[in-house]
C-alpha cells in the first residue's frame, strides 16, 4: 500500500511541476497546480499523518519512540515505510508550493521563464537552497521596483 501512495503523490508532484516549468502559466495551469498538486498532497498527508499518529494506518517501528521533540523521535517516525511515504509528502507539499510562489513572484517581476526553469528545478530538488536562490535573484528586481520597501506596490 504504501509503495503505491509514494508512486501516486511522486508522479502527481512531478506532473504539477512539469506544468509549472513548461507549461503556459494561465489561470488554469495555476489553478490546477495550486488546487490538483499541493492542495491533494496536503490533504493526503494530513490524512495520512493523523492515520499513523493514531494508529488506524500502520506505520511500523516502535510507538513508544514515535516523538516530534527528538531527533530519535523523529527517526521513529521516517523507520516505517508509512512514516516515509507520509515525511515525503511533507517535502513534496511545501516545496510545490514554493515553486508555485517563485513563479508567481517571478511572473509578477517580469523575469523571464529561462532564468525561472533553473530555479524552479532547483527548488524541486533542494527547495529551501531553490528559494534562497530565488530570494537572492528577485531582491534587487524587488528594491528597484520600490526602493523604500523593496516591496512593489
Amino acid at each position: 500500500m504504501w509503495d503505491m501512495i509514494f508512486g501516486a503523490a511522486n508522479l502527481l508532484a512531478m506532473a504539477c511541476w512539469a506544468i509549472l516549468i513548461l507549461a503556459p502559466r494561465g489561470e488554469v495551469a495555476r489553478t490546477l497546480v495550486f488546487y490538483g498538486g499541493v492542495g491533494l498532497l496536503c490533504l493526503a498527508y494530513g490524512v495520512l499523518l493523523v492515520g499513523l499518529l493514531s494508529g488506524l494506518v500502520d506505520g511500523g517501528g516502535d510507538e513508544e519512540s514515535v516523538s516530534f521533540t527528538t531527533i530519535a523521535g523523529v527517526r521513529a517516525i521516517f523507520a516505517s515505510d508509512g512514516g516515509a511515504t507520509v515525511g515525503w509528502m511533507h517535502y513534496l507539499a511545501l516545496d510545490l508550493f514554493t515553486g508555485l510562489w517563485i513563479s508567481r513572484d517571478a511572473d509578477a517581476k517580469s523575469f523571464s521563464r529561462l532564468l525561472q526553469a533553473p530555479v524552479l528545478l532547483l527548488t524541486f530538488v533542494a527547495g529551501p537552497l531553490g528559494l534562497l536562490v530565488w530570494l537572492a535573484i528577485r531582491e534587487p528586481a524587488a528594491r528597484r521596483a520600490n526602493p523604500r520597501t523593496g516591496l512593489k506596490r
